[in-house]
C-alpha cells in the first residue's frame, strides 16, 4: 500500500501573500479542516514563509488573510514613487522592519519553531556565511537540533528581508548572524522540500514511498513589457522590477524543473501547481510586492477569491485534503 509524503509549498511575494492565503482559506472552508492536519511538511519563502509558519501553528487561513488586510499598509506604507526610490537607493532601504515585527508579534506572540505541528523548510540566505540557509523543524533526534529554539518572528523576518526593501535580519540565538530574503535563491521552495523529503523520509528503506506536492503561486504580473525599452538601465530605471523579476523567474523555472523531475524520477512524485491568475497590463500597477493600498489589497483579495473558487472544485487539489498527514510531530 502506497504511503505518500505530502508537501505544501508557498511562493514568496510580499503583500501578494494575501492571494495565496485566500486560496487556502477557500480550501479550508471547503473541507472543514486545518491545513496543518493534511501535510507532512510545509515549505514557504518570504511571505510564503510567514504563511507556512502560521499554518503550522494551526492558525486558520482566514486569520492570515485578516493579518494582510489589517497590517499590509502599515508594513508597506504608501510613498510617492520618487520618495520610495530615494530611500531605496540612498538611505538604507525602502521600509523599516519595525511595523513588520510589530505585526508579526500579534500573530506569532512568543511561539518558537519547536511549537509548530509540521515539518518545515523556510528558505533564507545567510550573508554572514555567504550561503543559502533553510530553517527547519528539527526532525532527526540528536543530529538536527539547530532551529527549534528560534522564534517564529525571527524566522519570518529572516526569510522576508528583501534586499533594498527591508533591513538585514539579525538573529541573536545564531550568534547574530545576518539574513536576507530566501527569494534570492528559492522564491518557489518546492525543490527545497522535495530534496529534504528524498534525503530523510522517502525512498528505499525509508518510511514513505512517494511524494505529493501542492504548490501555491503568488499573484504575479503575467503581462509582458512592450518592446523598444531603453536597453541601458541603471538601478533607478530598473526600480522595483529588479527584484520582482528575479522572484517571478525563479518561481517559474522551479515549476518547470518540477514537471520534468516528476517524469524522470523513479520515485513517484505527484506535483500540482495552483497558478497565478492572469493580470492585464492595466492591472500591473496593483500587483507589486509592496503595493498595499486599499485598491491593491481589494484587487489581490479578489483574484485570490477567483482562484480559490476554482481550486476548491479541482479534484486533484481536493485529494490533498481527503486524508490526514502521516508524519506526526
Amino acid at each position: 500500500m502506497s504511503k505518500p509524503f505530502k508537501i505544501l509549498s508557498i511562493d514568496g511575494g510580499g503583500i501578494k501573500g494575501l492571494y495565496s492565503a485566500k486560496i487556502l482559506e477557500h480550501l479550508e472552508q471547503r473541507y472543514s479542516c486545518s491545513t496543518s492536519d493534511h501535510f507532512d511538511m510545509i515549505c514557504g519563502t518570504s511571505t510564503g514563509g510567514l504563511i507556512a509558519l502560521a499554518l503550522s501553528l494551526k492558525i486558520p487561513s482566514s486569520e492570515i488573510c485578516e493579518f494582510y488586510e489589517k497590517y499590509g499598509n502599515q508594513i508597506f506604507p504608501h510613498r510617492t514613487r520618487l520618495g520610495g526610490l530615494i530611500r531605496q537607493t540612498f538611505w538604507g532601504g525602502k521600509y523599516s522592519d519595525k511595523p513588520l515585527k510589530k505585526a508579526l508579534q500579534t500573530i506569532f506572540q512568543n511561539k518558537k519553531m519547536g511549537d509548530c505541528h509540521n515539518l518545515l523548510c523556510i528558505p533564507s540566505y545567510s550573508l554572514t556565511d555567504a550561503r543559502p540557509w533553510v530553517f527547519k523543524y528539527d526532525h532527526i533526534e540528536g543530529q538536527l537540533d539547530r532551529d527549534n529554539k528560534a522564534s517564529c518572528i525571527d524566522v519570518a523576518l529572516a526569510t522576508s528581508a528583501a534586499p533594498t526593501y527591508f533591513p538585514l535580519a539579525e538573529i541573536s540565538c545564531y550568534d547574530n548572524k545576518q539574513f536576507i530574503d530566501g527569494g534570492v535563491w528559492a522564491n518557489n521552495p518546492t525543490m527545497v522540500g522535495v530534496i529534504e523529503a528524498l534525503t530523510y523520509f522517502v525512498g528505499e528503506g525509508k518510511e514513505f514511498d512517494s511524494i505529493e506536492v501542492l504548490s501555491v503561486s503568488s499573484l504575479n504580473n503575467t503581462a509582458g513589457k512592450s518592446i523598444g525599452l531603453n536597453r541601458h538601465r541603471s538601478f533607478i530605471k530598473w526600480k522595483d522590477d529588479l527584484f520582482e523579476t528575479s522572484l517571478i523567474g525563479q518561481s517559474m523555472i522551479t515549476d518547470y524543473m518540477m514537471s520534468k523531475f516528476c517524469e524522470m524520477n523513479h520515485i513517484k512524485v505527484n506535483y500540482v501547481r495552483i497558478p497565478s491568475e492572469n493580470i492585464s497590463a492595466e492591472q500591473q500597477h496593483l500587483v507589486q510586492l509592496d503595493m498595499a493600498t486599499k485598491n491593491a489589497i481589494r484587487f489581490i483579495k479578489g483574484k485570490g477569491n477567483d482562484r480559490g473558487e476554482i481550486a476548491k472544485k479541482d479534484p486533484k487539489i481536493g485529494s490533498f485534503f481527503l486524508e490526514t498527514k502521516n508524519y506526526k510531530i
